[in-house]
């Protein structure tokens, strides 16, 4: 909403603007470009312009929708989704990826599934078990072990934690 009002406010009427990307019917010209970036940066956003760092940014988009709004229901391996959506071989998706964040796509999903797992953990509203299935980890040992080998905590301990820095009303 916040970048179709400033777009707006620069009188362009986009096609669609959706998580991470807007198209416009037809071609920007340098001037609006640079105006956009300029309503756009104060507000916490980039301007991303060339071809490689779009698909590096429709991957990152792809994942994020995948983990954290569609309850990952992937159906398929992470490779053949991601090829089947954006239309790429997987290996040169990969190898950008790569070259371009400096970390695979597949250390990318890890982290995006751990930050889900943090929140529900902290939302307090799921069993470890029903986490696992929902985010589709083959048993909770191994959401366990992934959980510990990237926050250093096991997810029972970072539940505690989370509890004991939350005061209940009556002790504030």
């Amino acid at each position: 909403m916040a970048v179709k009002s400033e777009l707006e406010k620069l009188g362009l009427s986009p096609d669609s603007v959706q998580l991470g990307e807007v198209t416009f019917e037809q071609d920007l010209t340098a001037i609006q470009k640079e105006a956009i970036e300029q309503a756009l940066v104060p507000l916490g956003f980039e301007l991303i312009d060339d071809k490689k760092s779009r698909l590096i940014e429709r991957i990152k988009n792809l994942i994020i929708e995948l983990v954290h709004h569609r309850n990952n229901e992937l159906q398929t391996n992470l490779s053949d989704y991601l090829s089947s959506q954006l239309h790429q071989d997987y290996a040169y998706l990969s190898a950008l990826f790569s070259e371009v964040e400096g970390n695979t796509i597949e250390k990318y999903y890890i982290a995006q599934k751990i930050e889900r797992v943090k929140e529900l953990l902290v939302y307090d509203e799921l069993s470890l078990s029903e986490i696992a299935f929902q985010l589709n980890y083959s048993s909770v040992a191994h959401l366990s072990n992934q959980f510990k080998k990237v926050t250093g905590l096991t997810p029972s301990f970072f539940k505690q934690i989370r509890l004991e820095k939350r005061k209940p009303l009556d002790q504030i």
